[in-house]
């Protein structure tokens, strides 16, 4: 609970100190907590965050777009969705890279459905929200995909749609 406190009083400072703060909606993202009995639960405490991510991420936003202008900041965004879409388009069991045999990574399967899922987001304006893919869980598997590069995709992924909505 003092973690969270802790984190909830820095972050209420950073937002209020706009632009003079390296907390931003990306470390919001990864922010993890050590579970303790008694403490917070658990959905209540990511809910509260994926609050906290989606308020910095439209400051981000908006923030970017006074400085850079609204045609740089699209065309930035644009770039970012073109590099995902790059990586949707790869072949299924090959978009990401495999751990050794021996080792777990995420289902292949249950990957390439959420990123077809994706696919269609980008390319035919299907609805998914952030809420989905932030609380997706793939089963683990033997050889399966980086569960790092993966988060990380679904990281920048979640940055774009944040970016235009």
């Amino acid at each position: 609970m003092d973690q969270v406190e802790e984190f909830l009083v820095d972050a209420r400072a950073a937002y209020g100190n706009a632009g003079g703060t390296s907390l931003n909606s990306q470390d919001i993202r990864r922010t993890s907590f050590s579970m303790q009995k008694g403490g917070y639960s658990p959905t209540h405490v990511d809910a509260a965050l994926e609050r906290l991510e989606d308020a910095f991420a439209t400051r981000e936003r908006d923030q970017a777009r006074a400085t850079v202008g609204d045609q740089a900041w699209f065309n930035q965004a644009r770039a970012m969705a073109r590099e995902i879409i790059a990586r949707l388009d790869r072949v299924k069991k090959k978009r990401f890279r495999r751990v050794g045999f021996l080792s777990s990574g995420y289902d292949c399967k249950q990957v390439d459905e959420l990123c077809d899922r994706l696919t269609r987001y980008f390319r035919q304006g299907e609805k998914i929200s952030v809420e989905e893919i932030r609380t997706v869980a793939f089963r683990p598997k033997k050889g399966g995909y980086s569960e790092t590069q993966v988060d990380l995709f679904l990281d920048a992924t979640i940055e774009v749609i944040l970016s235009v909505s």
